[in-house]
C-alpha cells in the first residue's frame, strides 16, 4: 500500500460522490416532492419532470461524453437512484431503468453505429424501455411467445409484452424476441425498437399498486418491422444480453429500496420526536427505541450490500451473487422498514395524508421485477454450489 494511502469505508463517499448525492437529493426534495402526491393519484409522472432529469445528466450517466453523456461510473447511477427514492421511487425507477438496463446494454452490446444513432438521443431527450417479460414469460424468462421472423433487410416481431416499465414514455425499446425456436432459448435476440414503428403500439397501461406514476403498460407487436441493422448484440444471444444487463440492473433496484426505506426511517424517525403520548415524545419508550435501532442497523447492511456490488461492477470483478443478494435483502427489507414506519405513525401511517403509507405500497415491487426473491435465492445458489 502507498505510503501515506487511505482506504475509504464502504460507504463513505468521494468528495465527488458525496456533492453529486446531495444535488441530486435536492433536486428531489425541492422539484419532486411536491408533485408526488399529486403524481401518485393521477397515476402519471409529472410532464416537466423528465426534462429536468435529462437537463441534469441524470438519465446518461454512464454514456461517453463524445455520445453527449456524463461519462461517468455505475456507482453514480446507483447513487441517483437512492438519493431519488428517498422522495418518490416512481421517479427514481425512470433513471433506473435508463442508465442501469437501457444505456447499459447499448454501450455494452451495441454496434458502433447504434451507438451512434441511440446514445445522443438517450443522453440528451428520449427515455428507454427494457421489453423482456411476458404473460407466460416471467421468472422464465426464456420462455419467449414473441417470436421475429426474418423477412428481407428487417425482422417482423410479433407478440406482446407486458409490465413494461416507462413504456408510456420511452421511444427508444429494446424488445427480445425468439428467432428461432428450435433453438431454445439460443434463438432469442435483442432487438432496437422505435416509437412510431410499423406494427409497434404501446396498449394498455396496468393500475397498480405502488409505483403508481411510473408507467407500465403491455406492448403490442404485429408484424413490427425492425431493420436488421438494429439487432442489438448478435442474432441467438439476446439471452446473454438479458441476463449480464439484469445483473446489473439488479443493483440499481437495490439501491432504489434501500432509498425507499431511507425515506420512510427518516419521516417515522422525526415523527417519533414530535409525537407525544403520556407526556412525552413516543421516542423516549424503549420499545419503539429498540425497533428503531434495529431498522437503522438492518438498513446500513443493506445499503453495504448494494454499494459493494456497484463497487465491484466499477471494478471488473464479478458481481452476479453480490447483486443477487443485494436486491434480495434490500427490497424485504424496504417492506419491513415502510411497515414499521405506518405504525410508529399509528393512525396517521394508515391514511394517505402521510407518505409512509405511499413508501409501504411503493416497496411490494422490489421483491417482483427484475427478478423475484426466489430467483434471486437461486442465483445465489447457484453460485455457490458451482463448485
Amino acid at each position: 500500500m502507498p505510503e501515506n494511502s487511505v482506504i475509504l469505508p464502504l460507504t463513505k463517499l468521494t468528495e465527488d460522490e458525496q456533492f453529486f448525492y446531495d444535488t441530486v437529493r435536492q433536486f428531489a426534495v425541492e422539484n419532486v416532492k411536491p408533485l408526488v402526491k399529486k403524481m401518485d393519484d393521477e397515476a402519471a409522472i409529472d410532464p416537466g419532470i423528465p426534462k429536468q432529469l435529462f437537463d441534469l445528466g441524470l438519465m446518461s450517466i454512464e454514456i461517453p461524453e463524445k455520445y453527449g453523456g456524463s461519462e461517468s461510473e455505475f456507482f453514480m447511477a446507483i447513487l441517483a437512484v437512492e438519493a431519488i427514492s428517498t422522495v418518490d421511487p416512481s421517479v427514481a425507477v425512470m433513471v433506473d431503468v435508463q442508465n442501469t438496463l437501457v444505456n447499459n446494454a447499448i454501450l455494452r452490446w451495441g454496434s458502433e453505429a447504434l451507438k451512434e444513432k441511440y446514445l445522443p438521443v438517450l443522453a440528451q431527450e428520449k427515455m428507454g424501455a427494457y421489453a423482456l417479460s411476458e404473460t407466460g414469460s416471467g421468472s422464465d424468462a426464456f420462455a419467449l411467445a414473441t417470436r421475429a421472423v426474418e423477412k428481407g433487410d428487417c425482422f417482423e416481431l410479433t407478440g406482446r409484452k407486458m409490465w413494461i416499465t416507462n413504456s408510456a414514455e420511452a421511444d427508444i425499446f429494446i424488445i427480445f424476441a425468439n428467432a428461432n425456436p428450435d433453438a431454445g432459448y439460443k434463438g432469442i435476440t435483442a432487438f432496437l425498437c422505435e416509437k412510431g414503428s410499423e406494427g409497434f403500439t404501446v396498449g394498455k397501461k396496468e393500475d397498480k399498486l405502488g409505483i403508481r406514476a411510473s408507467s407500465t403498460c403491455e406492448l403490442i407487436l404485429d408484424g413490427c418491422r425492425i431493420p436488421k441493422a438494429n439487432v442489438l448484440g448478435e442474432v441467438g444471444k439476446g439471452y446473454k444480453v438479458a441476463i449480464e444487463t439484469l445483473n446489473e440492473g439488479r443493483i440499481g433496484i437495490g439501491a432504489q429500496m434501500v432509498g425507499l426505506a431511507q425515506g420512510a426511517f427518516d419521516y417515522g424517525l422525526l415523527f417519533s420526536k414530535e409525537r407525544e403520548q403520556f407526556g412525552k415524545p413516543i421516542s423516549t419508550f424503549q420499545g419503539l427505541q429498540f425497533q428503531l435501532a434495529q431498522a437503522a442497523t438492518e438498513l446500513e447492511a443493506a445499503r453495504l450490500m448494494v454499494y459493494n456490488a456497484a463497487r465491484m461492477k466499477d471494478a471488473g470483478m464479478t458481481f452476479i451473487k453480490e447483486a443477487a443478494m443485494a436486491k434480495l435483502y434490500s427490497s424485504q427489507l424496504a417492506q419491513k422498514i415502510a411497515s414499521l414506519m405506518v405504525e410508529v405513525l399509528g393512525g396517521n401511517g394508515f391514511t394517505r395524508e402521510f407518505p409512509v403509507e405511499k413508501f409501504y405500497r411503493d416497496s411490494k415491487i422490489g421483491t417482483i421485477y427484475e427478478g423475484t426473491s426466489n430467483m434471486q435465492l437461486q442465483t445465489i445458489a447457484k453460485v455457490l454450489l458451482k463448485d
